[in-house]
């Protein structure tokens, strides 16, 4: 005999969707601005700003259209629905993010030979101008839990840092002649936002792989079925992820009474309070007597 108890989340309102689709479109005027801008201040360094505020446009545009398709609601080809796919664009995000470092790395080191000297104050303009629009564009999205957010973040903040480099180098380049200073700074901050991709895609790939979202997570459950009354052992628990957020629990769980309907109702109630909190979408619970051979003993855990 079987208990099944299912919790579905239904959201009217798509918070993560419109976080993002407010950054797409700042982000996507901006970019106009900075191509306009880099021409005239002759600075190759908001140019090369430019293209990367382009493929973070590229990339955050297609993290919206991934979270609204994640939204869709389940059918017989995608029973769990369509959540993976702001899975599916975390990772995408992130080689862009890769590709657009290697970039801005392969045009700063040469760089470094022999800088040109940009339009200091036009820099310095178009930087403040920077920082305020990707600060509010990062300030909107940090709200966001999802992989899908916090790899946009990432791209956004990239962005903010780039600019605070540009500005401190316009400042300084109005009193010294040291154009290397950009290129430096700019190789500074993209291999620290490196570092932070690379973090966030071992996350995404291991959420790819069915890892459990966290391990102490899976073993604090397990021990919460165990602490139950009437619960003899629990065997064949599965924890995975669709998104990072919503995660999917199975177990078999044997016990020591026979299954009436009352003790059916009453378990399956303590198991839903032993689950609050872990942010599980999807629960699959097996009930086994403590005497019967359990169907999936042929399939280890």
């Amino acid at each position: 005999m079987s208990g099944h108890s299912h919790s579905h989340h239904h959201h009217h309102h798509d918070p993560a969707g419109g976080r993002i689709a407010t950054a797409f479109f700042l982000n996507l005027s901006f970019t106009i601005v900075e191509f306009i801008g880099g021409l005239l201040t002759n600075s190759t360094a908001i140019l090369a700003d430019a293209v990367h505020d382009l493929g973070d446009t590229l990339a955050i545009g297609l993290g919206w259209f991934l979270q609204r398709q994640g939204r869709k609601a389940a059918s017989s080809a995608f029973t769990y629905g369509y959540q993976r796919l702001s899975l599916l664009g975390a990772l995408i995000n992130a080689l862009i993010l890769i590709a657009g470092s290697a970039w801005i790395l392969s045009e700063a080191v040469p760089r470094l030979q022999d800088p040109p000297m940009p339009h200091a104050v036009g820099m310095a303009g178009l930087a403040v101008l920077g920082v305020l629009v990707n600060g509010f564009a990062a300030w909107k999205l940090s709200a966001g839990k999802t992989l899908n957010e916090r790899v946009l973040n990432w791209h956004l903040l990239e962005d903010v840092l780039g600019w605070v480099a540009v500005l401190i180098v316009a400042i300084v380049l109005q009193f010294a002649d040291w154009p290397i200073l950009d290129p430096l700074l700019s190789i500074l901050f993209t291999l620290f936002i490196l570092f932070n991709v690379l973090r966030n895609l071992r996350a995404t790939l291991r959420l790819f792989l069915q890892a459990s979202p966290d391990e102490n997570l899976a073993d604090e459950i397990r021990e919460r079925l165990r602490a139950l009354p009437h619960v003899q052992d629990v065997h064949h628990l599965h924890l995975w992820s669709l998104d990072g957020e919503q995660h999917v629990l199975t177990a078999h769980l044997v016990l020591d009474i026979p299954i009436s309907s009352e003790s059916h109702a009453r378990i399956k109630a303590s198991i839903r309070d032993a689950c609050a909190g872990c942010g599980i979408g999807h629960t699959t619970i097996e009930f086994e007597q403590h005497d019967e051979i359990c169907r999936d003993h042929a399939h280890p855990d």
